[in-house]
């Protein structure tokens, strides 16, 4: 499986507990961090740890795991890192406050989705 497709599979599993945003930026030229940047929202705690929760276990069943995982203490900003995909589940608060995708979309670089975004 390579980076794309672990990228998709992360932004479904986020769509299929109702995720808010879902974004998929390809950002291997604007970094040497990681290629891929998955951002989302959940509405509230519980749901941003259910969220990330959900990614682990689908990615888990493609024998992919995460090398470090951080922010599930709190459930504002859950952040799991793959190595070449980063996923990173917000609150509504946080997102808005931190807009990553300012930052790491050039306009160019985010990848459609072919699963349904309606809420």
């Amino acid at each position: 499986m390579d980076q794309r497709e672990i990228a998709l599979l992360a932004a479904k599993a986020l769509d299929d507990k109702r995720a808010k945003d879902i974004v998929v930026l390809k950002v291997d030229e604007m970094t040497v961090i990681t290629d891929y940047m998955i951002i989302a929202t959940g509405r509230s705690v519980p749901q941003v740890k259910a969220l990330a929760e959900n990614v682990e276990e689908e990615l888990a069943k493609a024998d992919v795991f995460a090398k470090r995982r951080e922010g599930y203490t709190e459930g504002r900003w859950c952040v799991l890192d793959y190595g070449d995909v980063m996923v990173h589940v917000f609150h509504e608060q946080d997102r808005e406050y931190y807009q990553l995708e300012r930052l790491w979309a050039d306009g160019t670089n985010e990848l459609e989705l072919s699963f349904d975004k309606e809420e």
